[in-house]
């Protein structure tokens, strides 16, 4: 569903969540319960807000896609009325999603015990580096060091070369699922129990969890070296040039599909070629058969290569670029490229959560919002008008000095 759909089929309309986000992970959480329904209220520093509000270019894109459907109240939490003002946003939210370094939230007087004293029903959603309660806990975390200590850099990239993180932040985006669906969990439960509950995630449980088929992997046969575009279990299952910087995948992975491949690019003496006739063969000659795939299409038009081989149903892809994306039939076709403004006003396309059900979809319906636009509507829409003017004169909403990273 998109904005032209009722917000009445969205299933978490009518619930509220406080984001005390910055970033990546605690942001993409908000983001899933926002195009779900959700009213979400972004906390953030008076003066320069989500530190991805000032992380240039990439940051500008980062913040314009993570944070639509979401309201920005400036509250300033190193400030007496600020830490007030906080409780009483909780006190009519229903989640509140945080990634603040471990400690910060206690010492602030903000964190689940305190909070969870006012309210027994709250859902605590907390996305750190590092669950807590083991020795790392007090370690600062990031996408990379999950990449990194859970081994999954060690299978990106080209053997011999050096490890790599992949291309986004697939770390703190997984980490901020979890988070979401703890959340949806919570309140599962809280319909039977009447309680709410704290749910945590980490970036590097996250990150150990998605490579663990590896780890399961090396108790059995060793480390694995580093991948490239191939997988071990296929004899074929790479990606090939086309056209000069025009790539393709394209995948063997049942003895039907190759000679239905063979056909499709038209190299009958592949076919023909016993080292080639099982998948444990081309495993075995991977290197030959690679470079005879690839000097068999270098060169063509790789857009008729993928359809010839989608039509002899061997899985093929275009490699493509992201800007790419931005006309694609099919995210067209189900109303997942919706339009929204960045930080400074520009124009772009955004893709929606892809959740839909018999009766459940997703919605755009407010464009992320600018610094702290929404702090007095946040208050009175809560029906604390008055409530604001009194935490207001009090500084409870400004001082560009305030800092809850």
């Amino acid at each position: 569903m998109t904005t032209t759909e009722s917000a009445a089929r969205l299933p978490l309309s009518g619930i509220t969540v406080v984001e005390l986000g910055n970033l990546v992970a605690a942001p993409f959480t908000g983001l899933m319960l926002g195009d779900l329904g959700a009213e979400v209220i972004k906390v953030e520093r008076p003066g320069t807000g989500d530190v991805i509000r000032q992380s240039g270019d990439s940051g500008d894109a980062i913040f314009t896609a993570l944070n639509r459907n979401k309201r920005s109240a400036t509250i300033n939490l190193q400030s007496d009325a600020g830490r007030e003002a906080y409780h009483e946003l909780v006190a009519a939210a229903d989640i509140v999603v945080e990634n603040l370094r471990p400690g910060v939230t206690e010492r602030l007087g903000i964190g689940y015990d305190a909070l969870s004293d006012e309210r027994d029903d709250l859902i605590y959603v907390s996305i750190a580096g590092f669950l807590q309660g083991g020795p790392y806990e007090d370690r600062p975390g990031m996408d990379v060091v999950g990449q990194a200590m859970s081994g999954m850099m060690r299978m990106t990239g080209q053997p011999g070369g050096k490890p790599l993180r992949a291309g986004t932040s697939v770390i703190d985006i997984g980490t901020g699922v979890y988070g979401a669906f703890g959340a949806m969990l919570a309140l599962w439960m809280r319909e039977t129990t009447g309680t709410g509950q704290k749910i945590d995630a980490g970036l590097f449980e996250t990150a150990s969890h998605w490579s663990h088929y590896w780890t399961i992997f090396a108790q059995l046969f060793g480390d694995h070296p580093p991948l490239g575009s191939s997988h071990p279990a296929f004899g074929l299952y790479d990606v090939f040039e086309t056209e000069p910087d025009e790539w393709l995948f394209a995948g063997v992975i049942t003895e039907r599909h190759w000679p239905a491949f063979c056909e499709a690019i038209d190299a009958p003496e592949l076919l023909a070629d016993e080292r080639f006739e099982t998948n444990e063969g081309r495993q075995e000659n991977d290197d030959v058969l690679y470079d005879s795939i690839q000097e068999t299409l270098r060169g063509r038009d790789r857009s008729t290569v993928v359809d010839a081989l989608l039509d002899a149903g061997v899985p093929a892809a275009p490699v493509n670029h992201p800007s790419e994306l931005l006309d694609d039939p099919h995210l067209t076709a189900l109303d997942l490229l919706v339009e929204t403004q960045s930080d400074d006003d520009e124009t772009v396309q955004a893709i929606l959560t892809p959740l839909a059900g018999t009766d459940i979809g997703v919605s755009h319906r407010r464009d992320p919002p600018k610094l702290g636009e929404n702090t007095a509507a946040v208050f009175e829409s809560l029906g604390l008008s008055d409530r604001y003017a009194e935490l207001e004169a009090n500084g409870a909403f400004g001082d560009e000095s305030a800092n809850n990273e």
